[in-house]
């Protein structure tokens, strides 16, 4: 059995406060001050201060990609790349390989993140924007479709699209015998991101992503599209990448991995 071409995407966000200032005309305050603002109207109205897909904006991107015989799992861009950058490449990805991309919660949050910050920073997507236009293929195996495979939100199917019994990555993770998350959480990221710490988001970013393909490879095993030494062999494989990795953080998640 084998894997069609897979990427796996994570985002990591920070409230877009030239965004908050603009749509809550909060012009001539500093960004400490808009971000409090921001903050306290969110809370005045939701209940909670985390900010809407749109007023989200996208400090990194983290993807694995599955393709032949090779697996790798990194971040999009440099530290030094601004979000327009990183949009692009994401959707270049999805251009050139046309694969299945996989997400947990992607439909939920990260894409429609892309979606405003695409339609933002003027980012061209015919291939994932395509519904039989351009492939007549498409009308029926498109990215849209949130009941079809071709973008597979883990979160989503595993509980019956119905929203009532999804489960956090980390915890089905911990139940799997994976590291689950290691270093941040997303309510640190804004924080971090203010700190100047982008290494150590964009290191966290990519072992959510690593964490949802061992999911996806335990899903695909479910399923019946692997079976148990095609299973065995896509888990030998991530190891490789991580025994071939210098990062420390790919060392620390390959340690707990071990231990679990």
């Amino acid at each position: 059995m084998s894997i069609q071409t897979t990427l796996v995407f994570d985002i990591e966000t920070v409230p877009d406060l030239e965004g908050g200032r603009r749509i809550h005309d909060l012009q001539g305050m500093n960004d400490g001050e808009v971000a409090a603002a921001m903050r306290s109207l969110r809370m005045a109205a939701k209940g909670n201060d985390f900010q809407p897909a749109h007023l989200q904006r996208i400090v990194a991107i983290s993807v694995s990609l599955r393709q032949g015989d090779s697996f790798r799992c990194w971040s999009l861009g440099e530290e030094s790349s601004d979000e327009a950058e990183l949009v692009r490449r994401f959707f270049d990805g999805i251009e050139k390989y046309r694969p299945v991309i996989v997400s947990w919660n992607g439909g939920g949050f990260d894409l429609p993140v892309l979606h405003y910050r695409a339609l933002i920073n003027g980012v061209q997507a015919p291939r994932y924007w395509d519904t039989g236009h351009f492939d007549r293929e498409a009308k029926w195996d498109n990215y849209l479709g949130r009941y079809q495979f071709r973008h597979t939100d883990l979160m989503d199917v595993l509980a019956m699209y119905t929203g009532r019994q999804n489960a956090p990555l980390h915890e089905i993770a911990l139940l799997l015998g994976l590291p689950g998350k290691l270093g941040l959480d997303g309510s640190m990221v804004f924080d971090a991101f203010q700190a100047g710490k982008l290494a150590e988001i964009r290191a966290y970013c990519e072992t959510d992503v690593l964490n949802t393909w061992l999911v996806y490879l335990r899903f695909q095993f479910m399923r019946g599209l692997l079976d148990t030494a095609g299973l065995a062999q896509e888990i030998e494989r991530v190891k490789e990448f991580l025994r071939a990795s210098t990062a420390p953080h790919w060392q620390e998640f390959l340690e707990a991995w071990n231990k679990g």
